[in-house]
């Protein structure tokens, strides 16, 4: 917009334009209810935060302040669950390992046949299935099958008041509902993990077998055992323990931790769900980093 100015010459009066005036444009904060909604959101996940970890060094504790303490009764308990999430699932996971096998050699065999570069099939196999694919697949189907049911087992003994009772007795029901669940499912997940990847590893060459790969049987667990380090054993054991024992942690947390009415357990396993799948994906990329780190 210009504004005219009138400037006097004799008796002559010549408009003329003026420089316009710069105008000053801020931006518009954010509405509201946005920052109300994240507000929310922060404040939730502190709370989730601090509650499974005071109920994380709860049970931490109680395990090492009561560790061989009624024997004759933690110790079935333990056995049971790792029938429930071990021994029962073995089955499934054998399946599981031969179409992890099928999936990866079905992807990786043509490209490395087409680049002449099938040497490398057992580094791929250990970086995808030993280091990746594996524990995390076996973290995720355990908690789909074995998870959800200790949160539903639990939330409904809380909310028929059986967690109170077992208090009304004298037993502490962190040291007998939760500490069996956390060792038999570490226990359970790292076995399976093992029967996973054993299995993935070998029906991976009889896929690569009838593709007509040429390929030997000791060729091929010789690329196995180059691609293998140190590393690779100990990385394994501490995530799989690690997944094992997040999910029995938070899946117990959300069954036991506040008082449930019967209607709210279905919404308490879903997230008890959420939660554990994206601890155990942190959980994996803090462990991913630890192959970036020269040896």
């Amino acid at each position: 917009m210009f504004y005219a100015h009138s400037v006097v010459h004799g008796n002559l009066n010549v408009s003329t334009p003026a420089v316009p005036r710069p105008r000053l444009r801020l931006r518009a904060p954010l509405p509201e209810a946005y920052t109300r909604l994240a507000g929310e959101f922060l404040l939730r996940l502190v709370r989730v935060v601090q509650g499974l970890g005071a109920f994380a060094l709860i049970t931490l504790g109680v395990l090492l302040r009561k560790a061989g303490r009624a024997g004759r009764v933690i110790r079935p308990l333990v056995r049971r669950e790792i029938a429930r999430g071990g021994v029962r699932l073995l089955p499934m996971f054998l399946f599981l390992a031969a179409a992890l096998g099928l999936v990866v050699i079905g992807q990786t065999v043509s490209w490395l046949t087409r680049y002449g570069a099938i040497e490398y099939l057992g580094t791929v196999m250990v970086v995808v299935v030993v280091r990746e694919l594996g524990p995390l697949l076996t973290a995720m189907v355990v908690l789909a099958r074995v998870g959800t049911a200790n949160v539903v087992e639990l939330g409904t003994a809380r909310a028929m008041g059986e967690v109170e009772a077992l208090e009304a007795l004298g037993i502490d029901p962190v040291h007998y509902l939760v500490v069996p669940r956390v060792v038999g499912m570490a226990t359970s997940l790292f076995a399976l993990t093992v029967y996973m990847i054993l299995g993935a590893l070998v029906s991976g060459y009889l896929w690569a077998f009838l593709q007509d790969v040429p390929l030997l049987p000791g060729e091929y667990f010789r690329q196995l055992a180059v691609a293998l380090g140190w590393m690779d054993f100990l990385l394994l054991a501490l995530k799989t323990v690690g997944f094992g024992g997040i999910i029995a942690l938070v899946t117990c947390y959300h069954g036991l931790a506040q008082p449930l009415r019967l209607e709210e357990v279905s919404a308490a396993t879903v997230s008890a769900v959420t939660q554990s799948v994206v601890a155990c994906v942190l959980l994996d990329a803090l462990f991913m980093l630890s192959y970036l780190v020269p040896q």
